[in-house]
C-alpha cells in the first residue's frame, strides 16, 4: 500500500466489545491506524509496544483536536486488548485482527507472523495520506499530530 491510495476497509472487534468499520469515517473523520506486533512478548509488555502507547496516549488530545480517531491494531484476542488498554489506561480502541488480514493488507507482516510496526494516516476522503514505516516509537504521537495537520 502506498500514499495516495484508497484505504481498503475493514471491520474488526475492539477491546470495549464494539465492532470498528473504516467506511463510516469516510467523509466524516480522518483516521489513524497504528499497526504495531503484539500488546506482550514473552510473557511481558515489548518496551516498544509501551513507549509508542505511552508517547500515542500523550498526543491523544491533539490528534482528536485534528478532527480524526485513532485506533491501535495487533493480532492479539480482543481480551489481551481489553487487558493492555486497561493495564495501561489507553484512551483509544485496541483492535483485534486475529486472522491477521487486516495487518497483511495495511502493514505487512514480519518473519514471525506478526503485524510491521506501521502506522498510516487516513484523510476524509478514504485515501492514505500519510505512511509512517520507519517509527521513532517516543516522538510517534508529535508525528502524527505533524501528519494531521496537513491532511483534510
Amino acid at each position: 500500500m502506498n500514499e495516495g491510495d484508497i484505504a481498503p476497509d475493514f471491520e474488526l472487534a475492539a477491546n470495549d466489545g464494539s465492532i470498528v468499520k473504516l467506511s463510516p469515517f469516510k467523509g466524516q473523520k480522518k483516521v489513524v491506524l497504528c499497526f504495531y506486533p503484539k500488546n506482550h512478548l514473552f510473557a511481558c509488555p515489548s518496551r516498544k509496544t509501551f513507549q509508542m502507547a505511552e508517547a500515542t496516549i500523550k498526543a491523544y488530545p491533539k490528534i482528536v483536536e485534528q478532527g480524526a480517531e485513532l485506533f491501535a491494531i495487533s493480532v492479539d484476542t480482543v481480551e489481551d486488548q481489553k487487558k493492555f488498554v486497561n493495564e495501561y489506561h489507553v484512551p483509544y480502541l485496541h483492535l483485534s485482527d486475529t486472522t491477521k488480514s487486516v495487518c497483511k493488507t495495511y502493514a505487512g507482516l514480519n518473519l514471525a507472523g506478526l503485524a510491521k510496526r506501521s502506522t498510516f494516516v487516513i484523510g476524509k476522503d478514504g485515501k492514505v495520506a500519510k505512511i509512517f514505516r520507519d517509527i521513532d516509537v517516543a516522538s510517534h504521537g508529535q508525528e502524527i499530530i505533524q501528519a494531521l495537520q496537513s491532511v483534510s
